[in-house]
């Protein structure tokens, strides 16, 4: 398989579907929506075959060059990507007798320690082809320490805005990986009218959620790895936390594509876009049958990644879940965290908060019928645990007084 083959036809806009040339900088269409990178899959499935892709030597998602945007290997900007595990749930089902496989893929592993390297790889990447050197991002946190750090690793500057209750050590690890780092009183959405605001000041490059057209094709590499992972057929449902979307976004535009290519096996599965009850507007907008999502006024979880009160891909992210067959479902704070405590304390995986939404959306869809205990499942986790606030450990032992050795 030639690494160098690349099969890029155009981008067009993905609500109009109006094309725009390769190749040139772009951002959102004149539309204001998403733009989409297209392929010649006709001519791909001529050059390349399935089964070449284990033989590959790239690490992780790059082994997928053929259906992504980066022309040459010398602009793609890796920091060792791998390939994401899948860990099955045993313990935390047995009281809902769920008869058939739960899987967790951990994104917790990439660098940055979540998912968002896979995006923001992709964007730096398509950066440094292009010919840019300053790239600009407002974050909850992930995002921002991944482009902090492919940005450093590629010789470009880097500015980042977050909210001011932006986990502490997310605002820390993006600092460290080389970025302007701003703290600002707002939310996501506000940071991103800075850098909105910005560009033609600063003459920085916005790669927010969907405002550049190649952060999703990093994300689709998600389904891509899943089919590869799952040897071409793929689970009933997938559950899938939701702030901007371009996950779910990704996957299901990953998944039309391997159909194109005629890689996969049986149907594709169902898309479950979870939210949390204090920023719901994805979920709102889809109970009330509508396409568009207004913002949601005073959003507020404790799953920062997916407080995201108004989403750009809002339509995308309706148009895959209806054409999936799929469903919207929030949960509450309260629920992700009794997740979270319980596949932690039962498994062994210590989930994000935002992973453990679809461990919580997953138990109350079982409970409620909206999914079969039959039906294979896999739950999105989309970063470290780890980068998140724990509770704190208060057991003490004194060395210097005997020891109650019954307390164990």
């Amino acid at each position: 398989m030639s690494k160098e083959t690349n099969f890029v036809t155009h981008l067009e806009c993905s609500l109009t579907g109006t094309k725009y040339e390769k190749n040139k900088i772009h951002g959102l269409s004149e539309e204001g929506k998403p733009l989409l990178v297209r392929y010649n899959f006709k001519k791909m499935g001529g050059v390349i075959s399935r089964d070449e892709i284990t033989e590959s030597d790239e690490p992780g998602f790059w082994r997928y060059s053929f259906m992504l945007p980066v022309e040459k290997k010398e602009n793609r900007i890796s920091l060792g990507e791998v390939v994401t595990p899948l860990i099955k749930l045993d313990k935390t089902l047995k009281n809902l007798s769920f008869n058939s496989t739960v899987l967790i893929k951990d994104e917790g592993l990439l660098p940055t320690s979540s998912f968002k390297a896979r995006g923001l790889a992709m964007a730096v990447s398509m950066a440094k082809q292009l010919n840019l050197n300053h790239l600009a991002i407002p974050t909850n946190g992930n995002a921002g320490a991944a482009l902090a750090a492919y940005a450093t690793k590629a010789g470009m500057k880097s500015t980042v805005f977050c909210p001011d209750d932006t986990p502490d050590i997310n605002v820390r690890e993006i600092e460290r990986l080389g970025a302007d780092t701003y703290m600002v009183n707002g939310l996501i959405n506000e940071c991103g009218k800075i850098v909105l605001n910005g560009k033609e000041k600063t003459g920085w490059f916005d790669v927010s959620t969907l405002k550049e057209p190649y952060r999703i094709e990093g994300k689709k590499t998600m389904g891509l790895e899943l089919a590869e992972q799952l040897n071409w057929k793929l689970p009933d449902v997938i559950f899938y936390p939701t702030g901007g979307g371009t996950g779910l976004i990704g996957m299901w535009k990953a998944f039309n594509e391997l159909l194109e290519l005629g890689w996969l096996k049986g149907k594709l599965p169902r898309m479950v876009a979870v939210q949390a009850e204090g920023c719901a507007p994805i979920y709102k907008a889809w109970s009330e049958g509508k396409e568009f999502a207004p913002l949601w006024e005073n959003a507020n979880t404790i799953a920062a990644g997916i407080r995201v009160p108004i989403a750009v891909g809002d339509f995308l992210i309706i148009r895959a879940v209806n054409e999936s067959k799929g469903f919207s479902i929030s949960v509450s704070d309260e629920e992700i965290i009794k997740a979270r405590d319980e596949v932690s304390q039962k498994e062994g995986t210590l989930l994000c908060p935002e992973g453990a939404a679809t461990f919580a959306a997953f138990k109350k869809s079982v409970n409620t019928g909206t999914i079969s205990k039959d039906e294979s499942v896999v739950l999105f986790n989309c970063a470290s645990g780890l980068k998140y606030p724990l509770p704190e450990v208060s057991n003490f032992i004194d060395k210097s007084k005997p020891i109650d050795y019954t307390l164990f």
